[in-house]
């Protein structure tokens, strides 16, 4: 029975929803508009449902979208709440006047919320479309498709057509699907279906973070993993470009309604209706994962093909088993690697490998104008390159794929499929006959003199970098640097495996790697969405280049190949700050001595690029992951990617392009796109308070007044409690004074107005000297 303090509750919450108006419109919520459990909102079309329900046996509650016909068995598309049940039917969907479709409890608690961050004018509506998307706009939408928030941006374990599947990389939006736990449990289960933006992008399925299977790349007409083309009532797109990547699909006949689900069991399906039929078709995308369809089930460099259901797996030809005792047994899982080491001076050609499968993209590279002859060439020329392939099959093929390494999870169908050409030494050209049956090998092209003059001189690179380097300094008269060879390159980093991989910013990924001599280097390859073209990049050398400094990262050399632009740095081993400041074990290794060492090592870094390089520079994206630590833990600054430079009388500038990070943005950046000295002294205030206190400023809030860190440091100061902003784990063996003078010192640098921080020089004599310091002012985002 319900006690009086249960009544009490619902009282207060009738009399809270009581305030609110209930709504008129059968697909839309006005402001102040909201449904009960056991209310709805229908599409104009009647094909969509919003509303409550419990999935199969269970009581809980949750806020979903489904088909209306019973005929598709009431099959949930969407769940708000997903992780967040109600206990009871007293839930309400309300449209606040703040713009937000809210999920209230009995008791008032947001249960889940749309967080809007656009603009909601007084006349927006929540409005389910017949496309099934629920949606937020202003009216009227003088825009199509200007949503101020939409659910299709927030998949669950079903993609609708209409969705974009794929990832927003301005925002970091990554629309994936992901299934539920239980067929009872909506909250996110242990599968997940998503494109993986690395190289050429293609679609995965994870179980965790482990890649299960692989249903390819986009070549045009289908994936690469799943070979059947689809029917005229379907319309594909595939969007790639700097901003984002996705794929996105049309159905024509609207008697036809076609979902992919994710179930928990970790299979994918395309469940089909027709508007005459109450059943369903149902085709399994990834039910081949326990035979060919499981990711790497043949390791690297081999094919995996069906017979009667079953699993076979045979190296491509000029490789063999890594370790033949496995291999024999069915434990495939080694891979192959090449019978003998492919020098760059043999005699190479290509086998044409049909029907196939193409291996993992995470790693290739791609050009969307070269043809397959230019490809060709391109992959000759390149000691690395192992395959290529058309990157778009359409009206006789197009573009360009290739490889650099090993050639992972490949799998050659009974029909459909695509041609691989990969590169083998002249040895295996004639004799390809012997797995005909298995494999339709054919001889794709022999050895061009231009292929083979152009592979003894990678050759020579390899086997005498120096005398090669001095030869290219001497041909760079504008850039006093070495210039690799991205061969040199890509063997250096294993072809760049993930395995070297040290992390990756805004404008790629960087790699570890080791040069033939033994020296180790850190190599930057900048993302081809990074949309640095040539000459930005060499100018960007230049200005590294004639920059050097201990408290600076050394650069040692540069490569432009074809679209590839790399940066090769000295190697930190001791990664960058971030790495070491907030990991709850690591932090321990950074004592108050060695923090403040490198608050004033930055301090001379920006010192150096503000005043006394030859240039005045401004970094413009100066962050705790942007200082690298050497071996002492000595702080060098790296990534000059945004950096800028100025006359010696010029002062601020101006840019339509806002670049960097938030929460290390001067007030004055962020929002008028204005920069100056002045602004990277704002971000070297951030990171000192987040040395000192060991926490994020992007991350951490204030539970009491919703401070970021700069608030919560500035009300500590206020409150002339200083130290207590200090990290745990310094309390012992720290200078009160100095750390209070630290404190005081970013506080200064992170104040609202550019005019009142001090300038570099000042930061140093104020971090080492005993005068007083001037009192800072309120700072910037507070909030």
């Amino acid at each position: 029975m319900m006690n009086n303090y249960s009544r009490m509750l619902l009282l207060i919450w009738f009399s809270l929803i009581s305030c609110f108006k209930t709504t008129t419109s059968k697909d839309s919520l006005r402001m102040s508009e909201y449904i009960r459990d056991g209310e709805t909102l229908v599409s104009a079309g009647g094909s969509f449902e919003v509303g409550f329900f419990s999935p199969r046996a269970s009581t809980r509650r949750y806020l979903g979208l489904w088909y209306r016909d019973a005929s598709r068995n009431n099959t949930i598309l969407w769940v708000a709440n997903r992780e967040r049940p109600l206990h009871n039917k007293s839930g309400v969907l309300i449209f606040k006047e703040t713009g937000d479709l809210q999920l209230l409890s009995d008791t008032n608690n947001t249960i889940w919320s749309s967080n809007i961050s656009s603009k909601a004018l007084s006349n927006s509506v929540a409005q389910l479309l017949d496309s099934g998307n629920l949606v937020v706009k202003n009216v009227p939408d003088t825009k199509e498709g200007s949503f101020l928030w939409q659910s299709f941006d927030y998949p669950c374990d079903t993609y609708i057509p209409g969705m974009k599947f794929g990832r927003d990389l301005a925002t970091g939006l990554d629309r994936s699907l992901s299934c539920w736990k239980s067929t009872e449990d909506p909250a996110v289960g242990e599968y997940s279906l998503r494109v993986d933006p690395r190289g050429y992008p293609q679609v995965m399925q994870m179980k965790g973070s482990v890649i299960i299977s692989r249903i390819g790349s986009w070549n045009g007409i289908y994936f690469t993993g799943t070979p059947v083309e689809g029917m005229s009532i379907l319309k594909r797109n595939f969007v790639l470009n700097s901003k984002e990547v996705y794929f996105e699909f049309e159905i024509l006949d609207r008697s036809i309604f076609s979902i992919l689900k994710t179930n928990p069991s970790g299979d994918a399906q395309v469940m089909t209706w027709t508007s005459q039929t109450t059943s369903r078709v149902e085709v399994s995308l990834t039910g081949g994962q326990y035979a060919c369809g499981s990711y790497a089930l043949c390791g690297s460099n081999s094919v995996c093909s069906m017979a009667a259901d079953v699993a076979t797996c045979d190296c491509v030809k000029g490789y063999t088993p890594k370790f033949p005792e496995k291999w024999y047994i069915s434990d495939w899982s080694s891979g192959c690697s090449r019978k003998d080491a492919l020098d760059c001076d043999d005699v190479v050609g290509f086998l044409k490998y049909s029907d196939m499968k193409l291996p993992d993209t995470s790693s290739s590279w791609y050009s969307e104008t070269m043809n397959l002859e230019e490809c060709q060439k391109l992959c000759l020329k390149n000691c690395s390159c192992t395959a290529y392939a058309n990157l778009d099959i359409r009206n006789g093929g197009s573009g360009c794929l290739l490889w650099f390494g090993n050639l992972t999870d490949m799998m050659q169908f009974s029909k459909g499929g695509q041609d691989l050409y990969i590169k083998v030494p002249a040895s295996e050209l004639g004799n390809s006959h012997g797995n005909t049956n298995k494999k339709k090998i054919g001889i794709a092209v022999g050895v061009s003199i231009f292929g083979l003059a152009t592979s003894i001189a990678i050759t020579t690179i390899i086997r005498n970098p120096a005398r090669i380097l001095n030869r290219h300094k001497q041909r760079q008269e504008d850039i006093n640097l070495p210039k690799f060879d991205f061969s040199l390159l890509a063997k250096a980093t294993e072809n760049f495996s993930s395995n070297n991989k040290l992390g990756e910013g805004g404008f790629g990924p960087v790699y570890k790697g080791k040069m033939i001599d033994g020296q180790e280097i850190a190599v930057k390859r900048l993302s081809k969405k990074s949309g640095q073209g040539s000459e930005e990049f060499k100018n960007e050398v230049m200005l590294i280049a004639k920059l050097q400094h201990r408290n600076l990262v050394k650069l040692l050399g540069y490569c432009i190949q074809g679209e590839e632009k790399i940066l090769i740095y000295e190697y930190m081993p001791n990664k960058s700050l971030d790495y070491f400041v907030f990991g709850e074990v690591r932090r321990k290794l950074l004592d108050w001595p060695k923090r403040f060492n490198i608050i004033s090592g930055i301090a001379r870094g920006l010192l150096y690029l503000h005043r006394d390089s030859r240039l005045r520079v401004i970094h413009r994206d100066l962050k705790t992951s942007n200082i690298l630590l050497d071996v002492d833990l000595n702080p060098k600054i790296s990534d000059f990617g945004l950096a800028r430079t100025f006359s010696c009388d010029q002062v601020e500038a101006n840019t339509d392009r806002v670049a960097g990070t938030y929460g290390y943005m001067s007030p004055e950046y962020a929002v008028h796109g204005q920069f100056s000295l002045k602004s990277d002294v704002f971000s070297y205030g951030v990171i000192v308070l987040e040395l000192v206190s060991g926490l994020k400023n992007r991350e951490f809030s204030d539970p009491e007044n919703n401070l970021n860190l700069l608030g919560h440091a500035w009300q500590l100061w206020t409150d002339e409690r200083p130290l207590e902003l200090l990290d745990e784990e310094l309390k012992e063996g720290c200078i009160p004074t100095e750390v209070i003078r630290c404190i005081q010192v970013g506080l200064l640098c992170v104040q609202q107005r550019p005019e009142n921080r001090p300038d570099m020089s000042s930061v140093i004599l104020m971090l080492n000297g005993e005068k007083p310091l001037p009192m800072p002012k309120v700072p910037a985002f507070l909030y």
